[in-house]
């Protein structure tokens, strides 16, 4: 089974795990398209850091999506 890999809905890179359950946690874990670092930054006007920062909050609160 051949994995499919996500992209920027803004800008088309591809994207990580953590960028996917960044966006998932952030914004919705239905959602069908996804943020890369930067972009997602700019939809919710923080800088990246500070999302950096969040991962791993997140992670050290054990939270599924990063794991």
């Amino acid at each position: 089974m051949k994995k499919i890999k996500k992209q920027c809905f803004a800008c088309n890179v591809n994207i990580s795990k953590d960028e996917i359950g960044l966006n998932q946690k952030l914004i919705g874990r239905n959602i069908e398209k996804y943020f890369c670092l930067e972009c997602l930054s700019d939809y919710l006007e923080v800088t990246t850091d500070e999302l950096v920062d969040k991962v791993q909050e997140f992670k050290e609160q054990g939270c599924m999506l990063f794991i």
